[in-house]
C-alpha cells in the first residue's frame, strides 16, 4: 500500500516525532519504538497524560499535544483507533508545519486519515516506523531477515 520510496522519504525528512500513548514500561512496544527512534537521532517528544511531567529519553512527557511548544514533523499514534480523530484534530490545530500522521500497527481510521490528507499531510496507517526504518535502511538484513530490498552492502 505504501511504497518504499514514500516511507524512506518520510523517515528521512522527519526530525521530531511526538509519540502519543508512549509508555514508561520498557517492555511495551510504545516504549521501545520511541527509544529506538531517539537512538536513531530523532527528537522524540513523549505524550501520555498518565505520566506527564516525568522524564523519558531526555524529554519531559507531555499530557497532550497542545503542551508541546516546539515544531513537530510527525505524530506517531499508539492509541486505539477510536482515539485517532481527536488526536488528529489536535495535531492539525497545534502544528501548522506538521508533515506526517503515522498510526502504529493495528491502528487505522479512514475518516481521520482523509481529513489529514486533505490538509496536505502524509498519512501512514497500520505500520511501525521502527520496523520500516530497520527494513529500509538495512538493519533487518544484518539479522538475516529477507527484506525485499536488493543492496550490495550488508
Amino acid at each position: 500500500m505504501y511504497s518504499d520510496t514514500l516511507l524512506k522519504d518520510v523517515l528521512r525528512r522527519t526530525h521530531s516525532i511526538a509519540v502519543v500513548g508512549v509508555s514508561t514500561n520498557p517492555v511495551r512496544p510504545s516504549y521501545y519504538v520511541a527509544r529506538y527512534l531517539s537512538l536513531k537521532g530523532y527528537r522524540v517528544i513523549p505524550v501520555n497524560p498518565g505520566h506527564a511531567g516525568k522524564e523519558l529519553f531526555g524529554e519531559t512527557i507531555r499530557a497532550n499535544l497542545s503542551d508541546i511548544d516546539v515544531p513537530v514533523d510527525m505524530i506517531d499514534i499508539f492509541r486505539r483507533p477510536e482515539a485517532v480523530p481527536e488526536i488528529v484534530d489536535e495535531a492539525l490545530a497545534v502544528f501548522p508545519a506538521l508533515q506526517t500522521i503515522w498510526m502504529q500497527i493495528g491502528v487505522e481510521h479512514a475518516e481521520a486519515a482523509a481529513k489529514a490528507e486533505a490538509r496536505g499531510l502524509t498519512v501512514i496507517q497500520n505500520r511501525c516506523p521502527k520496523i520500516e526504518y530497520q527494513r529500509l535502511f538495512g538493519e533487518l538484513r544484518q539479522g538475516g531477515f529477507a527484506t525485499g530490498i536488493i543492496s550490495s552492502k550488508l
